[in-house]
């Protein structure tokens, strides 16, 4: 029996990550349900094939706009594709793939470990699709002269044992960080990633979203703080970032992005159940397209499955 397809992802690292999303005790009891309950696309008259039939897609923040766009775009070619889009964090989005409450989830994020596992123990076959990379972006008041940050010296920052520009290079200011929701998919990364799944310590200011993280990082003289990547040039100052201290800086241009080398890169993935609504299979068809990779491109993200062509650019090696 094959549990997981996972034929357009690279191998998952040897790595895991810790992780409080969802405990695999309550991943087992909603996959038990998939078999007894019936996927809401199954209750309405329209024909279930590649181009019609009606789904639930439970989508990431960071993946909404361009989902919408996608289904948008699907629906012009084929009328008879209709598409119910809910906003869910990650881990609610994979939650009720699991217990067939949705017909497709749209995250930013692979699959944890132990969601693999229990679907896999569940008998739940999953197929899994990147189809746009992100990238997360530190940003900085635009009076600010310092130009590059290691990710040791942010973690620091967020721990609070890093409180004054001068100690970057910069004027002598004291250092104003902005934290998205604790709860959001963008914090959560940003915990695993940066500060390598220690708790931030440092006195935040606390934000809805990447248009209120801009605008609190423009409205503080020391301001500093991290949003996705269709919100870099928003009007605060995109930091060029290096993986450690003495290593290249790199800017999120969409070469370095594409590549691999901007160290705060994740992927938007669809998963969707093997033997779920053809129509799901459908839009990811479409949305994996030239077409639909241009939608992902004029959405401000890093297309995955279309070739782009970049004017190549060097990394800043110098110190801050």
């Amino acid at each position: 029996m094959t549990f997981l397809d996972f034929r357009r992802f690279d191998p998952p690292g040897s790595g895991e990550r810790r992780s409080t999303r969802l405990h695999p005790f309550w991943l087992l009891l909603f996959i038990a349900g998939v078999h007894s309950c019936s996927s809401k696309s199954g209750t309405t008259s329209v024909e279930d094939s590649l181009t019609s039939g009606r789904i639930t897609i439970a989508s990431a923040p960071e993946a909404r706009t361009i989902v919408d766009r996608e289904g948008q775009a699907f629906q012009k070619l084929y009328p008879q594709g209709e598409f119910r889009v809910q906003a869910r964090s990650s881990s609610e989005a994979i939650r009720e793939l699991f217990a067939a409450e949705c017909d497709l989830a749209a995250i930013s994020r692979e699959l944890e470990p132990e969601e693999r596992a229990a679907a896999s123990r569940g008998g739940l076959e999953l197929e899994g699709y990147r189809f746009a990379k992100d990238a997360v972006v530190v940003i900085a008041n635009p009076g600010n002269s310092v130009e590059n940050l290691a990710l040791d010296d942010l973690k620091r920052i967020y721990l609070g044992t890093l409180r004054n520009w001068s100690d970057l290079g910069g004027s002598s200011r004291p250092i104003e960080p902005v934290f998205p929701d604790p709860k959001s998919d963008l914090a959560e990364f940003f915990v695993q990633r940066v500060m390598g799944g220690e708790q931030v310590q440092a006195k935040v200011a606390l934000v809805d979203d990447d248009s209120t993280a801009v605008a609190e990082v423009r409205a503080r003289p020391g301001g500093i703080g991290f949003v996705s990547l269709a919100w870099a040039e928003r009007g605060a100052k995109t930091l060029r970032v290096s993986s450690l201290n003495g290593l290249p800086y790199w800017k999120p241009d969409l070469e370095a992005v594409y590549q691999g080398d901007y160290p705060l890169t994740r992927a938007l993935s669809f998963y969707v159940r093997t033997n779920g609504p053809r129509v799901a299979h459908g839009l990811i068809t479409y949305a994996t397209s030239r077409d639909g990779q241009e939608i992902v491109h004029e959405a401000g993200l890093v297309p995955t499955s279309v070739p782009v062509r970049f004017v190549r650019r060097s990394p800043l090696k110098g110190a801050h």
